[in-house]
């Protein structure tokens, strides 16, 4: 039921605006906490993560405790972002213009935008869509059926916290260090599930082949549906990335050589769709089960 409604819910009625949204609050929360703890070592990275994390969570264990499974639903609820995922991606697709494709690009990712060109926008909408299938659904359902719905919370602070702090740039590359890396070990069997999914629901390749691709990202888990979701719609992601005014050379994810055309990020649309339907009937039959 919890699972059910949680869904329904994130169908229905999607993100809460900002305001009323405890991601937007925890967001303001880290803000202080960095204030508060900030230096350039690890170690008050580590002093900034437990007092970002620990305090909220302590609150939650709470009002589990008081209120039951109506918090289980919200919270839940709360942790996936399925519905406004999808929003993001399909106005970049559906942009009208290039100015207005990179405008809607430069929402979800944090590249040089300006002078892309159509294509690049799509290509990189779609490997947001694919980290995000992760990061937004399928790993806050694993960390459902690993520790209920107090793990889904617990796992989306994590994922907040690396939005945050978990740069490679000068200013975050010691004090970022911990957070980074716990958002690592949160997605590592998340990401190679939502790999597996995205094959099963599109054009199948062998695994060894989508380890060896997936090996060239920076990130040891961001690699795994973005490499899965090129083969498995048949087109072309990955490649240079021009971030702060510097070029990225990145390798091409995929086996299709050619630029991404609208019927290939369609053909992604709905590959990512029936993978994260899949996901949430799995997830539900666990819960049944367990």
């Amino acid at each position: 039921m919890i699972v059910s409604l949680a869904l329904l819910l994130e169908w229905w009625l999607g993100d809460p605006p900002n305001r009323w949204h405890p991601v937007a609050w925890f967001g303001r929360w880290l803000g202080w906490c960095q204030h508060r703890t900030y230096g350039d070592h690890w170690q008050h990275g580590v002093a900034g993560w437990l007092l970002a994390i620990l305090p909220p969570l302590a609150a939650i264990v709470l009002v589990h405790h008081l209120i039951g499974w109506p918090c289980d639903i919200i919270l839940l609820w709360l942790a996936i972002g399925w519905k406004s995922l999808f929003i993001h991606v399909t106005r970049v697709l559906d942009a009208p213009t290039v100015e207005a494709a990179r405008r809607a690009v430069a929402m979800i990712v944090s590249r040089d935008s300006g002078a892309m060109t159509r294509e690049a926008c799509d290509r990189a909408a779609l490997e947001s869509l694919a980290e995000n299938s992760c990061d937004a659904v399928i790993a806050p359902l694993f960390w459902w059926l690993i520790a209920g719905s107090v793990g889904a919370a617990a796992y989306r602070m994590i994922n907040t916290l690396d939005a945050s702090w978990g740069y490679r740039n000068a200013r975050y590359r010691h004090f970022g260090t911990l957070a980074a890396r716990v958002d690592d070990a949160a997605n590592w069997i998340p990401a190679r599930i939502t790999a597996l999914l995205l094959l099963a629901c599109g054009k199948w390749v062998a695994w060894q082949t989508v380890k060896q691709q997936a090996a060239t990202h920076p990130s040891p888990n961001a690699g795994w549906p973005e490499a899965a979701l090129a083969f498995a719609a048949d087109i072309r992601l990955g490649g240079p990335v021009r971030r702060g005014g510097r070029e990225e050379q990145r390798p091409w994810y995929g086996a299709n050589p050619h630029p991404i055309t609208p019927a290939g990020s369609r053909r992604a649309l709905a590959i990512v769709q029936h993978a994260l339907l899949s996901a949430a009937a799995i997830t539900f039959l666990l819960s049944l089960v367990f």
